[in-house]
This record gives structure tokens, C-alpha cells and sequence, in this order.
């Protein structure tokens, strides 16, 4: 193995190595971008690979990164609108080869970004999804309000990119699933095996030790995303409105205005807020909702750690994070009656803060980086490096 200057321990384990990143977009910040701080501080001299980057839209400590976008930076109005571009994506990456001297590949993947050419350089995948526009593309497409007279092209380029995708995962050396839902659909789509490593939270960012009960807003159920309509924010306004319960939702997005329309009088919607409001939210509120179907959700797991229940949709990654009855509530259908049932329930359970802070130090930034280098390790010893 060639020495570099990324040198950490973890876990007793000494990495040495000169490592690659791949990212398949920053225009937008969300859970993924999470993931890819922590991986750009487990490696900080890794050049990151990705194929479209916003300046403007990410954080201002980003621009001392090796960050390295593709052609597809100069295609008009990419940044702010990328999904026409989706097909373009792959090419994009099929173009793309990672650096040859790098002894790891490591890909945080949701797009198309495996397709990479990474020679024999060992790759471990960091999948956060298989690429939904390529393998649940009516749900993509009512997602992404996509027109109907697209679709049966869009459909004809899919059967070409579903081959291509499964190829190109047949090259990944190994395999990391963020929870269970995503390990079974990456044996189902590219026939391959995985190990789940959830995602990693700090679970510090916004815990205040010495905040109590009462105060602005207190007795609220919070919300805090991006307003996209697959987050299914519209069914805790629709549940809200019906029960009479206070909601504040916090974030912004292309679904705001839908959701203005539909919130009653005891829904605020605050738009972007800022980390230290965000913090007092969350240690004020008196439950989070999570009402869509998630691959894993990192909002969640923060509400938990300010020692906050959760009432979330039983699928996805929510089966992983949330234990019924004891750190939050489950609902089984994605409808504002489930979910107000869900509610009403929730006002019977005595919930416990210390236990479900301690619930969600599991999801901790230590953990996630002590469990991916001990596969990291593993995959290079059998790769012989």
C-alpha cells in the first residue's frame, strides 16, 4: 500500500492510503451531502469526484475541497433544475475514470455514479439507493411531476439503463447498504450481497443538554425537510388540520407553495431555519412526524437524539430507526387517516427522553466510521492490497 498523507485510527486499525470519492451531484443539500462530510473527514485529501457542483448552494468550508465536476457543469440551468439531464448522468459517468494511483474507490452513491471506470482499484460502495429513475421510474416520475407524453420515451432509454446500472455494479468490489430496505432491493436489482452500516449522525449538533420543557411552541409536532412531494408532508397537514394540532414545518422546497395552500391555521411553515433554530426546535418540540417512505432518514435520528419521539410511516429505513412504542410510533398506511390515528395514539404512551437519546447514539458519527473501516480493511486484504 502507497503511503499518503491521510493517515487516521480507528478502532486500532492505521489507514494509510490515497483514497477517491465519488458523488453523483451537489446541487442540493440533504442526507446524502451529510454522509459526504463525514467521508471527506475520514479521507481530506481525496479528491471527490461528482458531476455537477453548485458553488453557490454549498456550504462556504467546501470550496477548500478537491472537488471535481465533469462537462455536464456547463449544460444551461443543470444546477438549479438536473433532472432532464438524468439520462446524460450515466454517460457522464461511463466517461469518467477515477484516478489511477488511488489504492480505494469509494463511492456514496444514490445516482449513477458507480459507473465510473476504477480499473482494478478496489471500489466499496456507500449506497444510499439503487437509482430510483432507473428502477421505480412511475414512482420517480409522480414524484418529479414528470409529463405523461415523456414517459414512453423515458421508459424505451430505461431498458437500456437498467442493464448498464446492473453492469456497472458487477464491477463494485463491495457492497454497503444504509439499511434493510436498500440491501434487499440491491440484491433484487443487482444481484449482489451487502452489509448494512447506517448512516452517520451527529447526534450532538443539536442536543441541548440543559434545555427544558416549555417555551416558544412548546406541546408542537415538528417537521424538518426539504418540501419535495414524495417527503408526503402534505398527510401531517391534512392529519393536523383534522385533529387541530399545533405543526411547525421547517425547510423549503418546490412543494411549498401546494403546502401553504392545504395548512389550517394550526400549521406554520418557517421555511430554512437556521442551526440554532433548528437546535430549539427540536429540543422544544413535543414529537417529530416522518410521514413518507424513506431509504433511512437522518432528520429522525437528530429529534431522537434531543431525546424527541418520532411518529413514522412503518417502512423503509424507519423500521431500522424507530422501535414502536418505545422511541416513537409506527403508522401502516400513507394516509392522513393512518397517520392521525398514529397521533392520537401517540398521546397515550409515556415516552422516555434518556432512553431514546441513548436509542439514537447508536447512529453515531464513531460508529459509522470504527464499522466502515473495519469493511474497508477487510475488502483490501482480500483484494490483496
Amino acid at each position: 500500500m502507497r503511503l499518503y498523507e491521510d493517515v487516521k485510527t480507528h478502532a486500532n486499525i492505521l489507514i494509510v492510503m490515497r483514497a477517491a470519492i465519488l458523488h453523483d451531484w451537489l446541487n442540493q443539500l440533504g442526507g446524502a451531502e451529510e454522509v459526504l462530510e463525514v467521508l471527506h473527514g475520514m479521507y481530506p485529501s481525496a479528491p471527490i469526484l461528482t458531476s455537477i457542483y453548485d458553488r453557490a448552494r454549498m456550504p462556504q468550508a467546501w470550496q477548500s475541497w478537491d472537488i471535481r465536476s465533469s462537462w455536464m457543469d456547463r449544460l444551461p440551468a443543470v444546477h438549479r433544475r438536473h433532472q432532464p439531464y438524468l439520462p446524460l448522468f450515466a454517460l457522464a459517468w461511463a466517461m469518467r475514470r477515477t484516478p489511477p494511483d488511488a489504492d480505494l474507490v469509494l463511492s456514496n452513491k444514490s445516482g449513477f455514479c458507480i459507473g465510473a471506470r476504477t480499473g482494478n482499484t478496489p471500489h466499496v460502495c456507500y449506497c444510499l439507493a439503487p437509482s430510483r429513475y432507473v428502477f421505480d421510474l412511475q414512482a420517480y416520475a409522480a414524484n418529479e411531476s414528470i409529463p405523461k407524453p415523456a414517459m414512453p420515451v423515458l421508459a424505451a432509454l430505461n431498458i437500456g439503463l437498467r442493464r448498464w446500472e446492473r453492469a456497472a455494479a458487477q464491477r463494485v468490489t463491495q457492497f454497503v447498504a444504509i439499511s434493510s430496505e436498500i440491501q434487499n432491493r440491491i440484491k433484487k436489482y443487482y444481484g449482489r450481497d451487502s452489509v448494512i452500516i447506517y448512516p452517520p449522525v451527529d447526534v450532538d449538533k443539536y442536543w441541548r443538554k440543559a434545555a427544558q420543557p416549555g417555551g416558544v411552541g412548546d406541546g408542537f409536532f415538528l417537521i424538518v425537510s426539504r418540501l419535495l412531494p414524495y417527503k408526503r408532508i402534505d398527510l401531517a397537514i391534512q392529519a393536523c388540520n383534522q385533529l387541530g394540532l399545533p405543526l411547525v414545518i421547517a425547510g423549503a422546497g418546490r412543494d411549498e407553495a401546494r403546502l401553504r395552500a392545504m395548512a389550517g391555521p394550526t400549521v406554520k411553515l418557517l421555511g430554512r431555519v437556521s442551526d440554532e433554530t433548528l437546535a430549539e426546535l427540536l429540543n422544544a418540540c413535543r414529537g417529530f412526524i416522518f410521514p413518507g417512505l424513506e431509504d433511512f432518514g437522518i432528520a429522525p435520528i437528530h429529534a431522537m437524539a434531543c431525546g424527541k419521539p418520532v411518529i413514522a410511516f412503518a417502512g423503509g429505513g424507519s423500521l431500522d430507526t424507530v422501535k414502536d412504542g418505545v422511541t416513537g410510533i409506527l403508522f401502516d398506511n400513507l394516509s392522513a387517516d393512518s397517520l392521525a390515528a398514529a397521533i392520537r395514539k401517540f398521546s397515550d404512551v409515556t415516552f422516555a427522553p434518556d432512553l431514546i437519546r441513548g436509542h439514537a447514539e447508536q447512529f453515531s458519527v464513531a460508529r459509522f466510521e470504527r464499522e466502515l473501516v473495519k469493511i474497508i480493511s477487510e475488502t483490501l486484504r482480500k483484494a490483496g492490497n
